[in-house]
């Protein structure tokens, strides 16, 4: 650190302040010394020497630090993130993200490593061997599940409620510990290396909260300096993540104030802040309106081939939109995994549906049960007005299902052969005809 020590005082300081404070000083020393010859009040005399040096300290301290300790250069006076000028945040003081040196060797070589777009050749974003986690009371969350999610891919993780979609995704940001198995994550082992693993993804949780006092654009200063960005760079990365989820506009407005889509989009945006190359998503859409679930999982998709994304999601929709790749876990076991055609080609059974008026849902469900004992009908679900039938033998269907609809008495709309969806694989390949529609 570096002084201006005297130079720059003008001489008519010298001529004021000296005679003051060597006057004092006179005082003091006199003070001292009559306290000292009291020899009959040594524990009086002690505590009242201990009192001058107090009050010499206190005086003289700013006098020298002003003549010979003032530092050089301008004071920096700029408010911290959240902050009113020249006050600090209403509820935390001021942010700073701690100069590079200062940080874990692990954490400084996760955010220097290298921003690149992954290519078609490269390496596996996300690997599991054998990965378990059981809790506490025998509870078998997750059951020894291998996956690979491809670099640059968007990956589904498929399931109903409680088939262990969170827990994998938890263990993979490094946020739990497996029970046994291991898993890899940009390169790292979450379990060994959570730190580091954060470093290089982007996660959101299934319901992501906001500091409501805080603008959008605060918020993605904090997160940008906790993964150590600042300055030109990180403003730049939050203007562009906050374009990237369309909420330039309301950048500046309390979080508080967002709707739940709009918070939705702001956790997203944080996931993208600091350009992870892996970005985990846990229920992205559970809660948005049908408005909010097209624009987010537009945006998704948008990532692809920039950053390896990975969601989960019980709506099977969803995922046949805009994955590549699927894997359908149930009751904490990996089912199937591969590309959306791939499954399709391999589970999906030629499929007819049979729409019927309203009201006519009793007739529609006694239409299943006569056509499930048909040898050529692998299955029959009736769900909302629609017949789904599953057939193995496509000229056996094509020849017998319409005489056999025609005799049932059913007010029909529609009978049409359908293509293969997500939803058929999932029914063949769990037997769980209510899951489909969680």
């Amino acid at each position: 650190m570096k002084f201006n020590g005297l130079d720059g005082i003008p001489p008519v300081v010298f001529a004021l302040v000296i005679p003051i404070v060597a006057i004092q000083v006179a005082l003091i020393l006199l003070a001292a010394f009559d306290l000292l010859r009291e020899e009959r009040r040594v524990r009086g005399g002690s505590k009242a020497l201990w009192a001058v040096i107090i009050v010499f300290v206190n005086l003289f301290g700013p006098i020298l630090y002003f003549l010979v300790g003032r530092e050089e250069g301008p004071v920096d006076t700029t408010p911290g993130p959240g902050a009113l000028p020249g006050w600090g945040s209403p509820h935390d003081p001021p942010i700073v993200a701690p100069p590079q040196a200062q940080l874990p060797a692990e954490v400084r070589a996760a955010l220097e490593a290298p921003r690149v777009v992954p290519l078609p050749d490269a390496p596996p974003a996300i690997v599991t061997e054998r990965l378990m986690r059981r809790y506490p009371g025998g509870v078998v969350a997750l059951a020894g599940l291998d996956l690979t999610v491809p670099a640059g891919s968007v990956f589904g993780l498929l399931g109903p409620n409680g088939a262990g979609k969170t827990t994998c995704l938890r263990l993979l940001a490094g946020l739990t510990r497996s029970t046994s198995g291991r898993a890899s994550v940009a390169g790292l082992d979450p379990a060994h290396d959570p730190i580091g693993v954060r470093g290089r993804l982007g996660y959101l949780e299934q319901d992501p909260r906001a500091y409501g006092w805080m603008s959008g654009r605060e918020q993605l200063r904090l997160v940008g300096q906790l993964h150590g960005m600042a300055g030109t760079a990180l403003e730049t990365a939050i203007d562009g993540a906050l374009a990237r989820v369309g909420l330039g506009d309301a950048a500046d407005r309390r979080a508080g104030a967002y709707s739940g889509g709009m918070r939705q989009r702001l956790g997203i945006a944080g996931t993208l802040v600091h350009h992870p190359p892996i970005v985990i998503l846990d229920e992205p859409v559970s809660a948005l309106d049908p408005e909010g679930r097209r624009d987010v999982l537009g945006l998704i998709a948008s990532l692809r081939g920039e950053t390896t994304v990975m969601f989960s999601s019980h709506v099977l929709g969803d995922v046949e939109r805009i994955c590549d790749r699927v894997a359908i876990l149930d009751r904490g076991r990996l089912v199937v995994e591969g590309s959306l055609d791939e499954l399709l080609e391999r589970y999906a059974r030629p499929v007819w549906r049979v729409e019927a008026e309203p009201g006519e849902d009793a007739a529609l469900g006694a239409l299943g049960e006569r056509l499930r004992v048909l040898p050529w009908v692998t299955s029959a679900v009736a769900e909302h007005g629609i017949l789904t039938v599953a057939v193995s033998d496509i000229a056996a269907a094509s020849r017998e299902l319409l005489p056999a609809v025609g005799t049932s008495g059913v007010a029909v709309v529609s009978v049409a052969r359908a293509r293969p969806t997500l939803e058929d694989v999932f029914l063949r390949l769990t037997g769980n005809g209510s899951a489909a529609a969680a």
